[in-house]
C-alpha cells in the first residue's frame, strides 16, 4: 500500500495491512506490551465493539484505577482536610503527597514550581486571567491556535488595559512561522507584565508548536502560559528542560479519571505576581467583617484553590500518574505516533473512482512536529463537504466516537475554513445564532461554506485495528454525493426550548 496513489481496503485483509503496517512502522510491536495493558484494562473496548477516537476530548479510564481508588476509600476514612483532626490530617497527607507526585511526574522542581488543584484546566486558565497583573503598557500575545479557555483571558486584559495582540497562523499545516512570533514578542515593554500563551499542542489540527518560544519569549520579558491540555497526555513535558510560568491541566485528558479535577502547575516567582480579586473559605487564614480589606491570604498554592478542594478524587490523580508511569509516556508517544503516521497515509491516499480526494485534511499531513490529533473534512467527487452531523450519525451507528464541531478553538477554524473577518462580523453586529449548529446552517445559505470539521485523536488504548475499521468507514462515503446525505438543519436552542415548553 505504500506509495500508491489511492488504496482500497476491500482488497487488503486487516491482516496484511497489519503485517505492512507493523514492517514500516516497528516502533508499534517494540511497544506491544500496551496490548496487554488494553487486554487487562480496557477490555470493555473489544467487549462493546466500541472504537474510541476522542482522546483529546477525553481519556479511558483503566479498570484497575477505578479498584485501586474504590479500595483506598472504602479502607479509611478521610475528613475535609481544612482541620487538625485525625481524618482531616489523614487527608491533608494525601492531598500534599498527590501535589509532590504531579512535580515528580512532569520533572518539576518544588524549589520552582508548585501545584494549584483547580475544577479542570479552563478553571486553571481563569485562574491565571483573573489574577495576572494586566495593565495599562502591557501585553497579552496569543496565537490563533488557542482553547476558548486561553481566549478568554483577553477579557481580563482588556478590561485593565493591556493590548491584545493574534498571532495568525498559516494554511495549509496551521502553523505560525517563528518570525512572525518573534516580531510580536519583540512589540514587548519589559517593564509592565506581559503575558504569551499558546499550546504545546493543538486541541484542534495536533499541531506541536515550539517549545523553544518559553525561552526565547522570556527572555523578551514575557510569562508565558504554556496550555499542555492535549500534549500531556502522549507526550512528555519534562520542565526541568523547559521551563514555562503557567501551565494549565486537565487529569482526566491523561488517564481518565477522575473528571473535575485539573492543576495549575505554577513557578514560585511566578505566582508571587498574582493578585486574586476576591478570597473565599479555605484561600484565607483569617478575615474580619469589622474592617476594610481585613483578610490574609494562605501563603502559596493553597491561597488560590477556591474552598473546600474535591479532596477524595485527589489521591486518584496519583494513582493515574503511577498507572501512566508503569507503562511509559514514551512508549505511549511511539505507538500513537506509529498509528498516526499509517492513518495520514491512508487519508492523503483515499480517492473516489473519479480521483478526486475523499478527505481533506487540516493541519500537517505527515508526522512530523505534531500528535494524534487529526482534522478533516470528508469531501464528495464534486468537492462538495459532507455534512458532518450526517458523518456522526453513520459513526455512531458503527459505535464510533469521534468528535465535530470547531472544538472551542475558533482561531484554527476560521483560518480553516478561510472565514474573513467580514463573514465572521455579520454574525455578531446582527442577531447572534443561539447554536453553532444554527450558525453553521445560516453561514452554509448564505456563503456556500460549511464550517465544521470531523476531529480523531488517538491515546493510550488505541490499537491498530481501531484506525483500520475507521478508515474502512470512511471508505463507505467513496462515490457518494453530498447531497445524498442532507444535512437536516438542526433546530436552535430557542426552538428546543419551545417544543420542550409545549
Amino acid at each position: 500500500m505504500h506509495g500508491r496513489n489511492s488504496v482500497d481496503l476491500t482488497f487488503v485483509t486487516k491482516e496484511r495491512a497489519f503485517e505492512d503496517f507493523t514492517q514500516r512502522f516497528p516502533a508499534y510491536q517494540a511497544n506491544a506490551h500496551l496490548d496487554d495493558v488494553r487486554a487487562a484494562d480496557y477490555a470493555r473496548l473489544d467487549r462493546s465493539g466500541h472504537i474510541y477516537l476522542d482522546y483529546t476530548g477525553g481519556g479511558l479510564y483503566a479498570e484497575s484505577q477505578l479498584r485501586q481508588h474504590f479500595d483506598l476509600l472504602s479502607a479509611n476514612v478521610f475528613g475535609n482536610p481544612h482541620s487538625q483532626n485525625p481524618t482531616s490530617l489523614a487527608m491533608t497527607h494525601l492531598v500534599e503527597q498527590a501535589r509532590a507526585h504531579v512535580l515528580a511526574f512532569f520533572h518539576a522542581s518544588p524549589d520552582e514550581y508548585t501545584v494549584i488543584f483547580t475544577p479542570n484546566a479552563s478553571g486553571a486558565l481563569k485562574l491565571v486571567g483573573e489574577a495576572y497583573p494586566f495593565a495599562p503598557g502591557g501585553r497579552y500575545a496569543l496565537l490563533y491556535d488557542n482553547h476558548n479557555s486561553i481566549n478568554g483571558i483577553r477579557e481580563f486584559a482588556r478590561a485593565r488595559g493591556a493590548a491584545v495582540n493574534y498571532v495568525p497562523v498559516d494554511l495549509p499545516d496551521l502553523r505560525a512561522p517563528a518570525a512572525r512570533v518573534l516580531d510580536a514578542l519583540a512589540a514587548a515593554d519589559p517593564t509592565h507584565p506581559n503575558l504569551f500563551a499558546y499550546p504545546a499542542q493543538s486541541n484542534f489540527s495536533g499541531v506541536q508548536h515550539p517549545l523553544a518560544w518559553v525561552e526565547q519569549a522570556q527572555q523578551r520579558g514575557w510569562d508565558v502560559l504554556l496550555d499542555c491540555a492535549a500534549f500531556t497526555p502522549t507526550n512528555r513535558l519534562d520542565l526541568s528542560d523547559v521551563h514555562p510560568d503557567f501551565v494549565p491541566l486537565s487529569f482526566y485528558k491523561i488517564f481518565g479519571y477522575p473528571t473535575g479535577v485539573g492543576a495549575l502547575i505554577v513557578r514560585q516567582r511566578a505566582l508571587a505576581k498574582l493578585r486574586r480579586p476576591w478570597f473565599a473559605g479555605g484561600t484565607i487564614t483569617i478575615t474580619s467583617v469589622q474592617g476594610e480589606g481585613w483578610h490574609a491570604l494562605i501563603p502559596g498554592a493553597a491561597g488560590f484553590e477556591d474552598g473546600t478542594v474535591n479532596y477524595l478524587n485527589l489521591p486518584a490523580i496519583e494513582i493515574g500518574l503511577r498507572h501512566v508511569e508503569r507503562i511509559g509516556v514514551q512508549a505511549i508517544h511511539a505507538r500513537v505516533m506509529a498509528l498516526t503516521g499509517w492513518l495520514l497515509e491512508m487519508l492523503t491516499v483515499l480517492t473516489h473512482s473519479n480521483g478526486a480526494p475523499l478527505v481533506h485534511i487540516y493541519g500537517p499531513t505527515v508526522p512530523t512536529a505534531r500528535g494524534g490529533t487529526v482534522a478533516f473534512t470528508l469531501r464528495d467527487p464534486h468537492g462538495e463537504d459532507f455534512d458532518f452531523r450526517r458523518v456522526e450519525v453513520a459513526a455512531a451507528a458503527r459505535n464510533i466516537s469521534l468528535r465535530t464541531g470547531c472544538f472551542c478553538n475558533p482561531g484554527d477554524g476560521e483560518i480553516a475554513h478561510q472565514l474573513g473577518r467580514e463573514e465572521m462580523a455579520c454574525y455578531f453586529t446582527g442577531a447572534t445564532p443561539t447554536s453553532f449548529y444554527e450558525f453553521y446552517d445560516l453561514l452554509h445559505v448564505a456563503s456556500g461554506k460549511t464550517p465544521s470539521t470531523i476531529r480523531i485523536s488517538l491515546g493510550l488504548a488505541s490499537n491498530f485495528a481501531d484506525v483500520y475499521q475507521f478508515v474502512e468507514f470512511l471508505m463507505e462515503f467513496r462515490d457518494r454525493c453530498a447531497e445524498d446525505l442532507p444535512w437536516a438543519p438542526t433546530p436552535s436552542l430557542a426552538a428546543v426550548r419551545e417544543r420542550d415548553a409545549a
